[in-house]
């Protein structure tokens, strides 16, 4: 190839979004961030909601710089998001509302309600999705408990991502790998798990056709070339799932491999050419989630370093404030498995004062609390350690695979800490990197569609070819044992 193919890529996740330039010269991609800015859910009374619209008001304002400064002819443009989270459209394509943030607590006791509707085994068998109580189902179905009139307005269900590649495109569908996140599509059928929505009364009219990753999806709407100073670029459907991007980007050169993305959530998991939905998925609580090129992703969700961030920013609030590098050098020196907690319970959902609920929960467990920002940070990241052995002993249950390697991508893959205990706790050797995993895998599924790359084996040859790993080899295994059965009799409540 003698020309460098340049896309953009445009990646939002919950707590900031980039814009940025890949630049494919045939055999190796480079990556460019052009402009960052900043997303945090906004609470008005009970409700916490996305503002979209600022976001939007965000990526335009990226997609102008990107034109006038770096590359005013791009060969595509692509988009992913966190998932979970959805919009409705009226039939002129107006918001309903904004958009609700997996955070709001409207979703508080709906997932037992739905199980007095639905068996909870029914629901698996339909989906295979882990059950969070923010999952969109029981976003929807909190609307039809509570007689929400937006759900007689909506025309349109569109995930986040959806909505912006309308805005991008003008073509109102649901991308695939977002579409599994929602709890209500059945990837045995491959369609919207239709039995299931009609039983709790969500009205499927608004539910739009599902599209492919790694394919075109449009061109740039005229209103958007007008606002940005981009021409007609192809608009194409990635893995708009931030974390099936994040896994089609993993520099794997074997198959028996487990995948952590590691960032504010840790999806940990293995990648399968066809959905596995068994008991020992409904019994470990993991999903079966869509993946790019006709492969499904069996992971789970792991709530991560939130927890920490939540601290910082706590302890940054009552004047003292740590960078991660700070909280690393303290948590060396803090007294190792002082206490382990579960960073899934409940009581870490919502934002607050993080070392209070960490104190609270380890009273609650009978374990004396960690007092120090070293002893807090090392608690959770031994915790965290701990809960990827835990995943990763269920997850070769449920797909019936030994896997010997976890491949470490994302922004936490650069945490060397954390990388060396997940390789300790689960005695497995962890290669980490890319951290810009998602981006990564965003281009990726755009060169394919293109017809640049033809498969998934030949991009990640690409990108063992751009991208260097980092290896950590477990040191000392056998002093996470005990501790583990700690963890184990904290699990088992």
């Amino acid at each position: 190839m003698s020309e460098i193919l340049m896309s953009i890529a445009i990646d939002i996740g919950a707590s900031g979004g980039r814009v940025i330039l890949g630049q494919f010269d045939g055999s190796q991609i480079k990556i460019k961030e052009l402009y960052r800015f900043p997303n945090s859910p906004i609470r008005v009374g009970e409700s916490v909601y996305w503002d979209v619209l600022y976001l939007l008001k965000e990526v335009k304002k990226g997609l102008r710089l990107t034109a006038k400064e770096y590359c005013p002819e791009p060969v595509s443009i692509g988009l992913d998001t966190w998932g979970t989270d959805f919009s409705l459209l009226s039939e002129n394509g107006s918001l309903v509302d904004n958009p609700h943030s997996y955070r709001d607590p409207r979703t508080d006791g709906i997932m037992e309600a739905t199980f007095q509707k639905v068996p909870r085994s029914e629901i698996y068998s339909q989906t295979g999705v882990q059950f969070m109580q923010f999952n969109p189902l029981y976003q929807l179905y909190s609307l039809v408990l509570s007689e929400s009139p937006d759900l007689q307005i909506a025309d349109t269900f569109l995930m986040v991502p959806d909505l912006f590649n309308y805005w991008l495109s003008g073509e109102k569908v649901c991308e695939f790998t977002n579409a599994t996140t929602t709890q209500f599509y059945n990837p045995v059928k491959g369609d919207w798990a239709y039995e299931l929505l009609d039983s709790l009364n969500i009205p499927t009219r608004i539910f739009p056709a599902i599209q492919k990753p790694a394919t075109i999806l449009g061109h740039l709407s005229p209103w958007m070339q007008n606002d940005t100073g981009l021409k007609n670029v192809p608009i194409v459907a990635v893995a708009s799932h931030d974390t099936a991007s994040a896994a089609s980007a993993v520099p794997a050169s074997h198959d028996k491999y487990a995948f952590l993305s590691s960032g504010t959530w840790s999806l940990l998991g293995a990648e399968v050419n066809q959905a596995v939905i068994n008991e020992a998925g409904l019994r470990h609580n993991l999903s079966c989630y869509g993946g790019v090129c006709d492969t499904f992703l069996v992971w789970k969700n792991i709530q991560a370093l939130w927890l920490l961030q939540e601290c910082q920013r706590f302890w940054a609030e009552s004047g003292s404030n740590y960078s991660h590098q700070d909280l690393v050098a303290l948590a060396r020196i803090a007294q190792p498995f002082s206490a382990i907690i579960d960073s899934d319970d409940r009581i870490f959902l919502e934002s607050g004062d993080m070392p209070a609920k960490i104190r609270l929960f380890c009273e609650r467990t009978h374990q004396q609390p960690p007092e120090t920002p070293g002893a807090v940070t090392r608690c959770i990241f031994e915790s965290l350690a701990l809960k990827y052995r835990w995943v990763l002993e269920n997850l070769q249950k449920v797909i019936g695979v030994e896997l010997d390697t976890i491949h470490l991508v994302g922004g936490g893959s650069k945490n060397k800490y954390l990388a060396q205990f997940t390789a300790d706790a689960t005695a497995r050797c962890v290669l980490a990197g890319p951290s810009e995993a998602t981006a990564i895998g965003n281009l990726v599924a755009q060169l394919i569609a293109l017809g640049h790359l033809d498969s998934l084996k030949d991009a990640r040859e690409m990108i063992r070819n751009s991208f260097k790993t980092d290896r950590y080899e477990p040191q000392d295994p056998e002093n996470w044992n005990e501790p583990y059965q700690i963890f184990l009799d904290l699990m088992a409540g």
